[in-house]
């Protein structure tokens, strides 16, 4: 019996990374999206609000007819210019690709919540593409 119990959690774990549920999986609410070289740049995640300090999301680029696309090659990081004493702040997220093309797990550390830039980059089969679009954290 005890052979049978760890053979389904075994099962149910695979089955979880597969579908790519979790924190960041497909049950999603968008945080923010914006246009990036052809394509749409989405940043979602379960609660579909960006936080200060750890957080996990997805970042999903579309192509115009909203269908995701295999970028290859994705970065991500999260820019705030300095503000009076306050010095430059580059966070710099850890994207992972997932079994979804055009579907990345993202993790960053925010060290403060308000305005940022996201700045998005990305080369591959879809081609290159750069740009930023804007994105509070709470």
């Amino acid at each position: 019996m005890r052979k049978l119990i760890a053979a389904v959690g075994v099962v149910a774990v695979l089955l979880t990374a597969a579908c790519g549920s979790g924190p960041a999986g497909s049950e999603t609410k968008e945080i923010k999206s914006g246009k990036v070289g052809g394509l749409t740049v989405g940043i979602s995640n379960a609660q579909g609000v960006l936080k200060h300090g750890d957080e996990e999301f997805t970042v999903t680029f579309k192509d115009a007819s909203g269908k995701p696309v295999d970028v290859g090659a994705a970065s991500l990081n999260f820019h705030m210019p300095a503000m009076g004493t306050m010095a430059v702040m580059n966070n710099a997220a850890t994207l992972t690709t997932t079994a979804a093309p055009g579907v990345y797990r993202g993790r960053a550390k925010l060290e403060v919540g308000g305005e940022w830039q996201a700045q998005i980059a990305y080369e591959g089969p879809a081609g290159n593409g750069k740009g930023s679009f804007p994105v509070t954290a709470q």
